[in-house]
């Protein structure tokens, strides 16, 4: 029989953690922001060892797309992984891989060696919006699904707020770029060390309260477990065309500032790398607004007794009207202006995309959900490496006001397109 010390040492250690939901969700905004620290420190630090390691403009568009080129084939490989495999597993992948070739880039001396730790940079980092998609669906009811991906994707623009100060102003004026990459790698293996301590599944973790999952699961199909379905069954719904289709037209928006916002500011604004850090901050801070502005906003209109469907695409509707902002960004004179313009932009991208990213589990089982994540990630990935590999020649032949401008068209299209070929936006019957 055993002691008193040791039942209560028991009990202890199952305690329920109220709120269990919101602290994992919690730890993939830090993933999250960490991503894009890493990411976005690319394209801000090619503005001082590109010279060095003799890689053009042009060039450097290339790196850009073997970077999305392995985003774009991971996304759907990472979503069916997660699927098959559970989100332990599938972010510990990610997170290693990711980290170790965000490493590599401190060993670069060449044009060969930056595309290829790109290429694993993209390759790991692709995972963690599956993996994400999948988490928020497992664990959140259905009218908190928005607020839990506009906290994600908050990470992403958390982390392009945090990585331009971060670097610029610190880690590479006192360690070097090299330095600063492997520094910038590292954190995720701390973040590593969380997951692994903190995340279960749903079914089986012990520390989830008999409340919380009634909440969960509250409006939610009573279904047994089961098995991820084919693509091919996926592929036949209209509904997965919609959100790949909407991925599609709209993400290379995003992927356009990410890639070339510090270029831009350099060559048409002619900031320096001290003041690009002071100032590329402030477009993403509203992004990040912009996330969970869009998620909260959804999830207040569906508590309000308004259906999925008219609060999804109302908030949806009312985020492609201000993307179109960029076009004035594209003719604006003063540096203020056209930051001001891009902030307008990338909140509304950030209202828009913690709605759609929303809607894989909206219509979908949740054994589905990282898949259809997965191939919108992958409908992204293609158009954002052809957008990307067309910016390098736009930019050198017509200029950045005529790829801003372009830019500026796609999010409208892309939620007409979205509306027409969704229909209403509820629980898909025969999966």
């Amino acid at each position: 029989m055993p002691s008193q010390s040791t039942h209560s040492t028991t009990v202890l250690a199952v305690r329920p953690l109220h709120g269990l939901r919101w602290y994992l969700i919690g730890l993939i905004f830090i993933a999250t922001c960490i991503n894009y620290i890493d990411r976005s420190s690319i394209g801000l630090l090619f503005t001082r060892f590109g010279a060095e390691i003799h890689v053009s403009r042009e060039s450097y568009s290339w790196v850009g797309a073997m970077l999305l080129l392995a985003y774009t084939v991971s996304q759907s490989v990472s979503g069916r992984v997660y699927d098959r495999y559970g989100a332990r597993l599938g972010f510990t992948l990610s997170i290693v891989i990711w980290c170790v070739a965000a490493m590599a880039h401190s060993l670069i001396t060449g044009f060969a060696g930056f595309a290829a730790a790109s290429f694993f940079l993209g390759l790991g980092e692709a995972g963690n919006w599956p993996g994400a998609a999948k988490v928020v669906a497992e664990w959140f009811p259905q009218r908190e699904r928005a607020v839990g991906m506009a906290i994600f994707n908050g990470g992403a623009s958390m982390g392009a707020v945090i990585g331009p100060p971060l670097v610029a102003a610190f880690l590479e004026p006192a360690f070097g770029w090299r330095v600063t990459f492997v520094i910038l790698g590292s954190l995720g293996f701390f973040w590593l060390i969380a997951w692994l301590a903190m995340y279960r599944p749903l079914n089986s973790h012990p520390r989830l309260s008999e409340e919380e999952r009634t909440l969960i699961f509250d409006g939610q199909p009573a279904k047994a477990a089961q098995a991820s379905p084919s693509l091919a069954q996926i592929l036949r719904h209209r509904q997965t065309w919609g959100i790949l289709m909407a991925r599609l037209l709209v993400d290379p928006i995003w992927w356009l500032y990410i890639l070339w916002l510090p270029t831009y500011l350099k060559d048409v604004h002619h900031l320096s790398l001290k003041d690009i850090g002071a100032f590329q901050w402030f477009p993403y801070l509203c992004a990040a607004a912009g996330s969970l502005f869009g998620g909260w906003l959804a999830g207040r209109l569906i508590t309000r007794g308004r259906s999925v469907n008219s609060s999804r695409k109302l908030v949806i509707g009312a985020a492609a009207c201000l993307m179109p902002f960029g076009i004035f960004a594209a003719h604006a004179h003063s540096t203020g202006t056209a930051l001001a313009c891009i902030a307008v932009v990338l909140f509304g991208f950030q209202m828009w995309i913690s709605n759609v990213q929303t809607l894989p589990s909206d219509f979908f089982s949740s054994a589905a959900v990282g898949s259809v994540a997965g191939m919108g990630g992958t409908a992204a990935g293609l158009s954002s490496l052809f957008f990307n590999l067309c910016t390098g020649w736009l930019v050198t032949h017509l200029g950045y006001s005529f790829v801003l401008t372009l830019a500026g068209v796609l999010g409208p299209i892309g939620a007409i397109v979205l509306f027409l070929l969704v229909g209403p936006i509820q629980r898909l019957q025969h999966q």
